[in-house]
């Protein structure tokens, strides 16, 4: 039957066609999908012809597998403290295995902890640092140790997309070639921290005076904080941002588990002492140092500063400071009875507090310590009292005794630019009862020169009060008149001539006219005045008695004596064949003075100074060795018997003549030496030994000027002499001298004689008789010139080669 259907009913709607939707969409997937596989292939197309370009321009790197940086020149004492350093850049090459792990840690924590983990591009960290940079909208870098060594080694500072993928591509390279290790090492020598400094281990020597072995965690947290920004980091320039930046770094190293939270929290807590360039403790070889970098540049040239030279010297730490401390106090002694000269400036100090600060600073930029010689601007001033403020803040009072070296710039009455008022920039010093005394920077000079007389090495070399103030050294450079100093050579030539300790000679007055002369009249006299008549030569040289040493001179006579000198190291041409010759006339260097002296020391041999034992390349490996000579026959410069009795002679000056102060104090017999003031006290002189050491003190402005009318060397460079020897011959056995007396000498009634020249035999007695004399300038001062001429520079190299 069939079926009904309703009528007038609405007609059925048909389904919607789905599959025709889903293929649509399908279309515009694949679509999509194939938009991006040829934008992928596009790009790694794109990629592949940048590589193809760039990478055959990337600089070779094969040269990193032997690492070898612009390195300084070190010097170094005997004992390995590191003296001077001369280069560009502060750096000390030093193996990865040598590194302390805490260093590294820090380092690791603070720059790229997964750098042993990642393939040279820690894709981790960069998304890490992209998160972080959108969230805390500020820059976080994301470079690793291994990106960081491509661009400090082979790229430059500026940030360029091309920059950017060469320093990539120069990453993967470097992963490729070299070791982590290696990578590392490279890292931790290369990079540049900041105060000269590169390399972690410069660093440390840098900011805290201290080898890299030595250092805390607190102080590694420091360094390593450096890198990102070495300028604003830095503990020196802005103490609070490094602050901020070690803590960071110590955060960081106990989250990367190198250290426990006990060892951060007491990180934290460490006090960091940074290194103070002005400290007075540290060691002072400055001239030594600069000697040696002479003595080097003359061999190496250029190369001397960048390929890491190490030069080991017969310096020891000890006497040197020693030497420095001695000289610097004796000249600062002298100063202290000189006139004072006023403040070295004056300015205008504000009343607000906050700009006082500022304003001293400003005016003490100019005018920096001088070692314990301090500078400070003045607060208030009175007759009895001083108030003043140095650089770092300090406030000082000085009142009694401690005005006494400025009573005239405190005077009611003192010129403008001697009184001492608000605003003035002085000096003080602090005394040995912990107060302070007003001074000034010393106008007058001085050396101070030590040898081992028994092979020439240099223990101690100071060549003036201050090197950045005077780099003249006047040990090797000053030529100066010896004055009595030099009679014991005038002694030693008439042993040979006859003349005994107890040959009689007359002290009395002398006369020279013009017709005698060739040109001004010339009457000697001896120091005091006075005249003691006949005397001992003995007694004479004890004394220095001048008008008996130019009898001598007279008997012996002046060609002689100028042959005979040369025997101990003396220029002839420096000494003129006339009669003041045997006053110390003649022009002399300390250096030339030590190691004339020498020769009597070591029992008549002429030994030339060194001063280098050995060179080293950055490897330790050794380039040069220096040994010490012995002494032979082929080095004597006189007999061994003259020299025996010249040690009597001038012990008896260290015993009972104008260097008594000598034995006295140092409570030794086996001291000898003389003392020598010249005409018109120019310059003040002590010479002296004892058998392991030779050592000579000067004084002297260098425009020759009066010292004033009552300082001599006894007074002013045997002080320094004694000072130095309290240290260098302390705990050395007391020789004695007529123990084992050579042959060829007779001991007859308490004196030594030369056997043929025995009473009787020798000069007993010597008169008035006068010989030829120079014109005047052959008297007069030798002034130092500024600067010695290549040929004299080549000389005082020459003192050093052995």
């Amino acid at each position: 039957m069939p079926e009904k259907t309703r009528p007038n009913g609405p007609a059925r709607t048909p389904p919607p066609k789905r599959p025709a939707l889903l293929s649509w969409l399908t279309r515009i997937v694949l679509w999509g999908l194939g938009i991006a596989a040829a934008g992928a292939v596009s790009l790694v197309c794109v990629i592949a012809v940048a590589l193809a370009v760039a990478y055959p321009n990337l600089p070779d790197i094969s040269d990193l597998a032997d690492y070898r940086p612009k390195l300084p020149l070190r010097v170094f004492s005997s004992e390995g403290i590191l003296i001077g350093e001369f280069g560009e850049e502060r750096r000390n090459l030093t193996p990865i295995a040598t590194i302390p792990k805490v260093m590294k840690d820090a380092v690791l924590a603070a720059e790229d902890a997964r750098f042993y983990d990642h393939g040279g591009v820690d894709y981790k960290g960069l998304v890490r640092a992209g998160l972080a940079n959108m969230n805390r909208m500020k820059s976080q870098g994301a470079s690793t140790i291994t990106m960081q060594v491509a661009r400090n080694v082979y790229l430059s500072s500026e940030k360029t997309l091309t920059r950017k993928i060469y320093e990539v591509l120069l990453t993967f390279k470097l992963e490729h070639l070299l070791s982590k290790d290696q990578i590392f090492e490279i890292y931790l020598n290369q990079i540049y921290l900041g105060n000269r400094a590169y390399g972690f281990a410069a660093a440390s020597e840098a900011y805290f005076g201290k080898p890299l072995r030595d250092i805390t965690i607190a102080q590694a947290a420091m360094l390593a904080g450096l890198p990102k920004a070495p300028g604003a980091n830095n503990p020196v320039n802005n103490p609070a941002r490094a602050r901020g930046r070690q803590l960071y770094v110590i955060d960081r190293m106990q989250e990367a588990g190198f250290i426990t939270a006990e060892q951060a929290a007491e990180a934290k807590k460490e006090e960091l002492h940074l290194r103070d360039a002005v400290d007075p403790t540290r060691l002072h070889a400055e001239y030594v140092a600069e000697t040696v970098r002479q003595l080097m540049y003359a061999q190496y040239g250029d190369s001397t500063y960048t390929r890491g030279l190490k030069v080991y010297t017969t310096l020891v730490a000890a006497d040197q400071a020693a030497a420095y401390r001695a000289l610097r106090k004796g000249i600062m002694d002298y100063e202290r009875r000189q006139f004072y000269r006023g403040p070295e400036k004056f300015v205008d100090l504000p009343a607000d507090p906050k700009e006082l600060d500022e304003a001293v600073d400003d005016a003490l930029a100019d005018h920096p310590d001088n070692g314990d010689v301090m500078s400070a601007v003045v607060l208030r001033a009175s007759a009895k009292e001083i108030n003043a403020v140095r650089g770092n803040g300090d406030t000082l009072q000085i009142v009694g005794e401690g005005l006494r070296p400025a009573q005239s710039g405190l005077s009611d009455k003192a010129p403008p630019n001697i009184k001492i008022r608000r605003g003035a920039v002085i000096r003080v010093v602090k005394t040995p009862k912990n107060t302070w005394e007003i001074t000034q920077l010393p106008e007058v000079e001085g050396a101070f020169i030590a040898l081992d007389p028994r092979d020439g090495a240099v223990k101690a070399m100071v060549g003036g009060f201050d090197f950045d103030k005077n780099k003249f050294n006047h040990v090797t450079q000053a030529w100066r008149q010896p004055g009595s100093s030099f009679k014991p050579f005038i002694y030693s030539a008439a042993l040979e001539k006859g003349f005994t300790p107890g040959t009689v000679v007359n002290d009395a007055p002398l006369f020279f006219d013009a017709g005698t002369t060739g040109g001004q009249p010339w009457e000697p006299k001896n120091y005091d005045g006075t005249f003691e008549g006949p005397m001992s030569l003995r007694r004479a040289l004890a004394r220095s008695k001048n008008m008996v040493s130019i009898r001598v001179l007279q008997s012996i006579g002046t060609r002689y004596a100028q042959d005979w000198i040369s025997n101990f190291g003396f220029e002839r041409e420096k000494h003129p064949a006339y009669l003041p010759m045997a006053l110390g006339a003649g022009s002399v260097t300390p250096m030339q003075m030590a190691t004339a002296y020498s020769v009597f020391a070591n029992g008549g041999y002429r030994v030339n100074p060194y001063l280098v034992t050995r060179i080293t390349d950055h490897k330790d490996k050794v380039l040069v060795e220096t040994q010490p000579p012995l002494l032979n026959e082929t080095m004597r410069a006189i007999p061994q018997r003259n020299a025996f009795i010249m040690d009597s002679l001038l012990q008896e000056v260290a015993r009972s003549g104008t260097a008594a102060k000598a034995q006295a104090t140092l409570k030794r017999p086996d001291l000898y030496g003389k003392t020598g003031t010249t005409n018109d006290s120019l310059d003040a002189w002590f010479a002296g030994f004892q058998p392991t050491m030779a050592a000579v003190a000067w004084m002297g402005y260098d425009t020759p000027r009066k010292l004033g009318d009552r300082e001599t060397g006894g007074g002013l460079s045997l002080p320094i002499w004694i000072s130095y020897m309290e240290t260098a011959i302390k705990g050395v056995p007391v020789t004695d001298l007529t123990a084992t007396p050579p042959s060829g000498v007779v001991n007859v009634g308490g004196e030594w004689y030369y056997d043929d020249y025995a009473p009787g035999r020798g000069v007993a007695t010597l008169g008035v008789e006068a010989g030829p004399t120079p014109p005047v300038e052959a008297i007069s001062g030798v002034p130092v010139s500024p600067a010695p001429p290549p040929e004299e520079r080549n000389r005082i190299l020459d003192l050093f080669r052995n």
